[in-house]
């Protein structure tokens, strides 16, 4: 099953927009010149992930890498599972990992049935030992990706502030340099799993994750462009009702806020 999204997209058609959003021309912008293109997502928005469908239609990458799946699940992938979403879900254990229903997902596979899925899932349990332990041990390149160095104070400090919202103040305050620390090893593993897609397909690849992954200032791009400068790089970051996430992209596209119940209500 190939699903084919017209390469003219106006989003506030599409994705009932709240203002007005000038339609973006996908085969004209500079995506379509890209070697990687990063599509950051709200996990639960399901017109995030329509957009990102709809990338991946226009561009047709011979890669794709996904936050959401381990190396072991993502060589699972074929044209063949694909064309069996509840199969799909059953044989990749889907829900086993939190994310969101698998139908937000598996148009972005179908869009390109062909192309080679990548995982980049950090496991737990590495993410759990990188709370106790040097980051730079848990990397095999910690040197070209910077993982053996400390941020600025200025940094590290912005960063933690940024778990601390994120995890609704509820945190004690000597575990957020560690929360930073995972989160540097999660973007660098995809940065990882890019820079190899790139090297085994020869591109484009298109890099499915969420949008503070995607941020131009500390995700995922900053690290290519020190692992693999003469690369290009897009980045698309999607925003909820006019709310751009933080951090720098190419192009943000909104959406509708989808409704969810309070985040913080687990913490309280």
């Amino acid at each position: 099953m190939r699903y084919v999204i017209p390469a003219v997209l106006s989003w506030a058609v599409l994705a009932g927009a709240a203002f007005a959003i000038e339609p973006v021309d996908v085969a004209a912008a500079d995506i379509g010149a890209a070697d990687i293109v990063i599509v950051g997502e709200v996990h639960d928005n399901p017109a995030h992930h329509t957009a990102q469908a709809a990338v991946v239609a226009q561009v047709q990458p011979k890669a794709i890498v996904w936050e959401m799946l381990t190396p072991a699940q993502a060589g699972l992938v074929t044209p063949e599972l694909i064309d069996n979403a509840t199969a799909m879900a059953e044989r990749l254990d889907w829900d086993a990992a939190g994310w969101p229903d698998f139908s937000m997902y598996h148009p972005i596979f179908a869009a390109a049935p062909d192309a080679v899925s990548y995982g980049a899932a950090v496991p737990r349990d590495l993410a759990q030992a990188v709370m106790h332990e040097p980051l730079g041990a848990a990397f095999e390149a910690a040197a070209a990706y910077g993982l053996d160095r400390d941020l600025s104070d200025a940094h590290q400090l912005a960063r933690e502030e940024l778990q601390r919202v994120a995890h609704c103040d509820a945190l004690p305050k000597d575990l957020l340099p560690a929360m930073v620390k995972v989160q540097r090893l999660r973007d660098a593993t995809l940065a990882q799993a890019a820079v190899r897609a790139l090297a085994d397909t020869g591109g484009p690849v298109v890099v499915i994750t969420g949008n503070g992954h995607a941020r131009k200032d500390w995700g995922v791009p900053s690290y290519l462009s020190g692992v693999v400068p003469k690369a290009r790089v897009w980045s698309i970051g999607q925003a909820e009702d006019g709310n751009a996430p933080e951090g720098g992209f190419d192009v943000v596209w909104d959406a509708p806020e989808q409704a969810r119940p309070d985040p913080c209500a687990a913490f309280k």
